[in-house]
């Protein structure tokens, strides 16, 4: 079968109620999966979309928003009763915090070959979906280059050995996986975040990027630990800035395996990531760059 030139992006879209620090309430278009999509799509990458909503407005305002996007969808997202949302509450540094009301599943979905499979957050680990998300990156292991965001959200899936189960299964089949280092300390309070990094990296990936906001991004592989400042930016909030630097490691590793690269390769690639993490948190909601504002 010949590889397709596109990404598959699997996970949650929802509909961010955003209560901002000045008292006002706005309705986005989100989900960690969908804003990765959104991303790569604004980057030139030709996207297929497995998510879930219901038929109500809030499932058309996604809807709208993706296909404005220009994502496709690779499968019929009317599977759910309602259309999940996320209360975010934004504070005084910028930063987001989420209470959520969403169920998760997934419906028929034919995967072709993609050059890269995207999974992240929620729809990794909330059952019953992430059993078929499981399924769906155990069909295509080895044939694309699968590419885990934890993005750990304890507020609706909690914490301890079961949600460690499900993120470490996950890990298991893919070949990069991303985690924040608020992800790790939840995951693994009893590790330091390296070591914790380490811990799946042998669960079987070729490399675990850790990204800690301000403080820059470590990409930890088997025979070296590169590191890269973020870039400096006045921050209007942190909304689906782990989202695009998620999708931006995709765009700059689309032709390479992250298996076996150099130290100045992976320096690029973080850096990529990073320029447009910062594009996002420059402004308000899930508004990754287009590749013409990265310059590249």
């Amino acid at each position: 079968m010949p590889m397709d030139r596109d990404v598959l992006v699997v996970g949650e879209s929802l509909v961010d109620i955003v209560h901002a620090a000045d008292g006002s309430t706005t309705e986005y278009a989100g989900g960690s999966a969908a804003n990765v999509a959104v991303a790569l799509s604004r980057l030139g990458r030709e996207v297929r979309f497995v998510t879930a909503w219901a038929d109500d407005p809030r499932g058309r305002l996604l809807a709208d928003h993706l296909a404005g996007a220009g994502v496709e969808l690779a499968g019929d997202p009317l599977v759910l009763d309602r259309t999940a949302t996320a209360a975010a509450t934004i504070g005084a540094d910028g930063a987001a915090s989420y209470e959520f009301d969403l169920d998760w599943r997934i419906g028929e979905v034919e995967p072709g070959q993609p050059v890269a499979v995207h999974v992240c957050s929620i729809g990794a680990v909330l059952e019953p979906g992430a059993s078929q998300v499981l399924a769906l990156l155990t069909g295509l292991h080895g044939r694309s280059t699968i590419s885990y965001d934890v993005n750990a959200r304890p507020a609706i899936t909690g914490t301890g050995p079961d949600l460690v189960g499900r993120v470490e299964r996950m890990a298991a089949v893919a070949d990069l996986v991303k985690a924040s280092d608020e992800d790790l300390a939840a995951l693994y309070p009893q590790l330091d975040i390296e070591t914790a990094a380490r811990h799946l990296l042998a669960l079987g990936p070729a490399a675990v990027v850790v990204t800690r906001g301000g403080e820059g991004a470590t990409w930890v592989g088997a025979d070296r630990t590169v590191e890269v400042a973020s870039l400096p930016v006045e921050v209007a909030d942190t909304i689906g800035a782990g989202d695009t630097f998620g999708a931006a490691v995709i765009d700059a590793l689309w032709d390479r395996s992250p298996a076996g690269l150099g130290t100045a390769e992976i320096e690029e690639v973080l850096a990529h990531a990073a320029r447009a993490a910062a594009v996002t948190v420059s402004r308000p909601g899930a508004d990754p760059p287009y590749r013409s504002e990265l310059g590249s």
